[in-house]
């Protein structure tokens, strides 16, 4: 008799269950067929009821233009020195614009533009990214794709990667570059090689800090900087920059962190205040392009050295790798070397700054909760017995609390603002009828440290990422009481087809990294922590981070 191995699916938020009959004797198997169109039947009757009630709240709603608003003129004369906005960063920007507006406003970043809306409503969030169709159109970056399109065209030649493209145009690039970024298994390739990043990176530490206060100095962010593009860079471009020690004085590599800091803070003026640009190129402007300029001819050299040192090889009779061994740039390089280019670039553009703001809250956090810290070095110490010890990849796929803390830590502090769509079809967002094709601004910044949707916000609790523990005696809280009060507040990777694309390389960049620091030193930060970030297109940090920094004993 054939056995029958029965399948239960519930899904998160609903009460519907499947059930579904594999291998099963042939009358059960009719039986799953009958059920089968009975709940098709269900489905299409579901999904009708779903199309009329949509309908019944779009007429029911207010219309657009009674959703609170400010016009482009009033926005930028709040921007003019001695404006309620001309100092604000641009979280501070978003919590005054609440306050004008309320929660849901619309306004013009610029005069003749279009309204734009700002939604701090978990529920309108999920509606919009629901509504998001399959090229998801996330608005922002129009400079830089100004820049690859227009302003240096001669290079770019119509591949203009993923940070400012949109449309189909965009999927193309997605559909080519997912299958070498998003496997596990070519991520790993650099378990090793991130692991010697990181161990030199202990050693510039050990270096740097003061023999009696055992502090860094205050250009501690800069070592970080330095530690983040070393790692992008084995990863992006196939090679150790020597940044963190032999390499310090690199002039190329200076020129590049210049230039990626004045990418952000160039950016924050063009995408997140009024601005001309499109009709009159302002001194703003004119220096986003030149820092663009530098970006740009900086990474196409570098992978262009890839390309010949590859060649050489082939050319010497060096044996061709097989795929399971080649790295990330050989795959990309293979595929297209513009795209190789292209791809390399973006993930130094957005793979440095941005790493070093997550590793930086996540420090802070350790430091200022000294028990959380222990806990994960009990965690840690499973994984690296010895502080020189090499990584275990069997072992580290187990690493609950680890993940728990990078991700509570992303909550506190946040990385953005949020997340920015384009609906494709007419949607209702508080109450209001927004018409499909408006650019929806979603702020989340202050609701992640909110008590209404995160139970004990202000507090550091990696738990309550975590699942319920078989051991647990009954005292402790259960994690799933501190859960957001939507899942649609936390998004620090983007949402859907349009998620980060270099997420799965940032997160091991992340644990090993700060696996590897927690095995070697017991982190302090004896300063407060009021306003440790600024906000500009991300966050950055705002202090100088005198991170204290004891050897751990054993």
């Amino acid at each position: 008799m054939l056995k029958t191995r029965i399948c239960q699916i519930t899904t998160k938020n609903s009460n519907f269950r499947s059930i579904i009959l594999l291998n099963s004797a042939p009358a059960l198997k009719n039986q799953w067929r009958s059920r089968s169109s009975i709940a098709a039947t269900t489905d299409i009757n579901n999904g009708e009821a779903n199309i009329a009630n949509s309908q019944t709240e779009w007429e029911q709603a207010k219309p657009f233009e009674e959703m609170p608003k400010m016009s482009g003129f009033q926005f930028l004369k709040n921007f003019l020195p001695g404006g309620k906005y001309s100092k604000l960063d641009t979280s501070q920007l978003m919590l005054a614009l609440k306050e004008d507006l309320g929660p849901i406003g619309r306004l013009k970043i610029s005069p003749g533009q279009p309204y734009a809306v700002f939604t701090h409503n978990p529920q309108d969030f999920e509606m919009a990214l629901r509504n998001e169709g399959i090229w998801p159109v996330r608005p922002g970056s129009e400079a830089l794709f100004y820049h690859r399109n227009v302003h240096r065209a001669d290079v770019f030649q119509g591949v203009e990667g993923l940070i400012g493209t949109q449309g189909e145009k965009w999927g193309t690039f997605r559909s080519t570059v997912n299958p070498v970024l998003m496997q596990p298994k070519n991520v790993r390739l650099y378990f090793q090689k991130m692991s010697q990043v990181n161990k030199e990176f202990m050693e510039r530490i050990r270096q740097i800090r003061d023999p009696q206060t055992l502090e860094v100095p205050d250009t501690f962010e800069e070592e970080m900087n330095r530690w983040t593009l070393e790692s992008v860079s084995v990863v992006a471009l196939d090679k150790q920059l020597g940044l963190i020690s032999e390499n310090r004085d690199n002039p190329t590599a200076k020129r590049m962190f210049q230039a990626l800091t004045d990418f952000f803070n160039y950016s924050l003026e063009i995408e997140f205040k009024p601005s001309i640009w499109k009709y009159y190129k302002t001194k703003t402007f004119k220096n986003l392009m030149k820092s663009l300029d530098e970006i740009t001819d900086i990474t196409r050299d570098f992978v262009e050295e890839a390309i010949v040192r590859l060649e050489e090889e082939r050319k010497m009779g060096v044996p061709e790798k097989p795929d399971s061994e080649k790295s990330v740039l050989e795959k990309l390089i293979k595929i297209d070397k513009k795209i190789a280019m292209v791809m390399a670039m973006d993930m130094l553009m957005a793979g440095v700054d941005t790493t070093s703001t997550t590793f930086t809250g996540l420090l802070l956090c350790l430091a200022k909760n000294p028990e959380k810290q222990e806990k994960l070095r009990e965690e840690v110490r499973k994984l690296l017995p010895h502080k020189d010890s090499e990584f275990n990849e069997a072992v580290f796929k187990n690493m609950p609390y680890l993940r728990a803390c990078i991700k509570e830590s992303l909550r506190v502090y946040p990385l953005a603002i949020g997340n920015a769509r384009e609906p494709v079809n007419d949607v209702v967002l508080s109450g209001y009828r927004v018409p499909k094709g408006t650019r929806v601004s979603m702020i989340s910044t202050s609701l992640l440290n909110d008590d209404n949707h995160y139970p004990r916000a202000k507090e550091f609790l990696p738990e309550r990422w975590l699942r319920p523990s078989k051991e647990t005696d009954g005292t402790a809280e259960c994690p799933h009481a501190l859960k957001a009060s939507s899942p649609f507040i936390y998004l620090p990777f983007g949402f859907g087809s349009r998620s980060c694309i270099g997420r799965r390389i940032v997160e091991m960049e992340l644990e090993l990294g700060i696996a590897r620091l927690i095995r070697n030193f017991q982190v302090e930060f004896n300063y407060p922590t009021e306003n440790a970030f600024k906000s500009l297109l991300i966050n950055v940090p705002n202090i100088p981070l005198k991170f204290k920094f004891t050897d751990i004993k054993d």
